[in-house]
C-alpha cells in the first residue's frame, strides 16, 4: 500500500501548475439500483487523539474494500499521518502510536487526497459510524475545505437488523465477533479494526442476499427502517 502511496505522491507532484485541491475527485455514489453483490463498499477505522470531535484529531486511518461481495486484501488504505505537534500521551497505550510514529507519518494533506481518490465516492462503513464521520469529515474541511456528503452506514446498525434474534454479550465489534467466532488478530490498529469490521459486514450482507439480488438502495432502506423501530422503541 506504501508503493501505491508513493506512486501516486510521484503523478501528483509531476502535475506541473496544478494545485491538488483544484484536482477532480471522485463523486460520491448515491445508492440506487447498483447491485449489493457487485458493489465496492469501504469499511474504514480512525485512531485519534482522544473521543471529543471538537478538539481530538485524527492521526491514522485504515481501510478495506469490499468488491463483489469479498474483502479483496490487495486493496487497503493504511497510513499514520504525520502530526508532531499533537499530545498523544492520553491515547498512546490504547492505539500504540507514540510521537515518533507521528513524527515519521505521512503529511496529512497528501494522505486525505489520497484516500478520497482511493474511496472512489463508494459508500463508507464503520462500527459506530458516527464517531469516524465526525472526525474524518472535520478533518476533510479543515485540511482540504472538502465538504461533499458521502453515504456512510452503520455496521452497528446493520448486524442487528439482520439477525435480530442474535444475543452477542455485549454491544461492542469484539462482542459480535465473539458472537460470529472471527478471529481478532488486533484490536485499537485502524487496519485490523477495519478489517474485522469488514468481516462482520460481510456475514450480514450474505444473511442479505439470501432472499434474493438486493440493491444498495435496499439495503440502505432496510437500516433506515431498522434505526426508526430502535427510535420508537427508545421513547
Amino acid at each position: 500500500m506504501l508503493d501505491q502511496f508513493r506512486q501516486w505522491l510521484e503523478r501528483l507532484r509531476a502535475a506541473q501548475g496544478r494545485s491538488p485541491r483544484a484536482e477532480h475527485l471522485p463523486a460520491p455514489v448515491v445508492p440506487a439500483n447498483q447491485l449489493l453483490a457487485e458493489s465496492r463498499l469501504i469499511v474504514l477505522d480512525l485512531e485519534t487523539t482522544g473521543l471529543n470531535q471538537s478538539k481530538d484529531e485524527v492521526i491514522a486511518i485504515g481501510a478495506v474494500a469490499i468488491r463483489n461481495n469479498a474483502i479483496d486484501l490487495g486493496d487497503q488504505f493504511d497510513l499514520v499521518l504525520r502530526r508532531p505537534e499533537l499530545d498523544i500521551s492520553e491515547t498512546v497505550l490504547i492505539h500504540g502510536i507514540g510521537p515518533e510514529a507521528l513524527t515519521q507519518g505521512h503529511e496529512t494533506e497528501d494522505a486525505l487526497l489520497y484516500l478520497l481518490e482511493w474511496m472512489n465516492g463508494d459508500p463508507v462503513l464503520a462500527y459506530h459510524s458516527a464517531f469516524d464521520q465526525g472526525f474524518l469529515e472535520k478533518a476533510l474541511r479543515k485540511t482540504l475545505g472538502y465538504t461533499r456528503s458521502h453515504t456512510w452506514l452503520d455496521v452497528a446498525d446493520i448486524l442487528p437488523a439482520f439477525f435480530p434474534d442474535a444475543r452477542p454479550a455485549g454491544r461492542g465489534l469484539d462482542d459480535w465477533a465473539d458472537h460470529f467466532g472471527l478471529e481478532v488478530s488486533a484490536r485499537h490498529q485502524a487496519a485490523a479494526d477495519a478489517l474485522v469490521t469488514a468481516e462482520l459486514t460481510l456475514v450480514a450482507i450474505n444473511q442479505a442476499l439470501k432472499k434474493g439480488p438486493v440493491t444498495l438502495k435496499e439495503f440502505c432502506d432496510r437500516l433506515k427502517y431498522f434505526r426508526r423501530l430502535k427510535n420508537m422503541h427508545k421513547h
